[in-house]
């Protein structure tokens, strides 16, 4: 096992899961393009790729076509990235402008497994079906390029927007807000996964918090942040605890 960041590499990509991490891989597309004329990669350079699953390979850049079809060649066995535990799972409320797409990319770079953005009561952006569905496609790419960038080989996944009342029943549901417990105070889950909730603009509404029955609640300091702030704070806190898994 090991990390994909420890390689000095070039660079780093995803490729198709189903094409697998095999001995030689051609790379094509977007790929192609970024790793030839946006990076401007040559022969004999070390990138590494993964299939978005955990697993990783290093590769030598073997040949870089006109048509910008890049081979490589692996110059290792395949790895795995260790599994972080607990699962940390970051649900924010939607907020105006593109500060969503910030914190989609911020909490990949923060290692993320699992990102949820919801609509609560005083949320001042609202999106119908059409546009909910082009916003979900641009999240989905902003964390593929973070992840990219980062160098993991797990995507996050990037959920649907759904309203905050269909959280209720996870089992260690953890409500940022100020006054609550630091993030070491805090205990091993219940079902394994940490799912912070993050309100918007003027926070969530007590009886929001009444219908999420909090396992526990994370304080950030003593200052009102900005929503987009207490997202990637409360991540940052917490990834910091996590540790691999033995055997994964």
């Amino acid at each position: 096992m090991g990390w994909p960041a420890d390689v000095a590499a070039s660079a780093h990509l995803f490729v198709d899961p189903a094409a697998g991490l095999a001995d030689t891989v051609d790379v094509g597309g977007e790929n192609g393009h970024h790793l030839a004329r946006v990076l401007r990669l040559r022969v004999g350079e070390i990138v590494t790729a993964a299939d978005g699953s955990g697993g990783w390979r290093p590769y030598r850049v073997a040949a870089v076509g006109a048509d910008l079809m890049v081979r490589l060649d692996a110059t290792a066995g395949p790895e795995r990235e260790p599994v972080l535990i607990p699962a940390l799972a970051v649900a924010f409320a939607l907020t105006k402008g593109d500060k969503p797409e910030l914190v989609v990319q911020k909490l990949t770079e923060l290692g993320v497994d699992r990102i949820v953005p919801v609509v609560a009561e005083r949320s001042v952006a609202r999106l119908d079906p059409a546009r909910a569905g082009t916003a979900l496609e641009r999240w989905r790419r902003i964390a593929l390029e973070a992840a990219r960038q980062c160098r993991r080989a797990r995507l996050p996944v990037v959920e649907e927007l759904r309203p905050l009342p269909e959280l209720a029943g996870h089992p260690a549901v953890v409500v940022a807000e100020r006054g609550g417990e630091a993030a070491a105070a805090l205990g091993p889950p219940p079902g394994g996964e940490l799912l912070v909730v993050v309100g918007p603009e003027g926070g969530l509404t007590g009886a929001e918090v009444e219908k999420l029955a909090p396992w526990a609640r994370l304080g950030l300091g003593p200052y009102v942040l900005r929503a987009e702030t207490a997202a990637l704070a409360s991540a940052a806190v917490l990834a910091a605890g996590r540790r691999p898994g033995a055997g994964c």
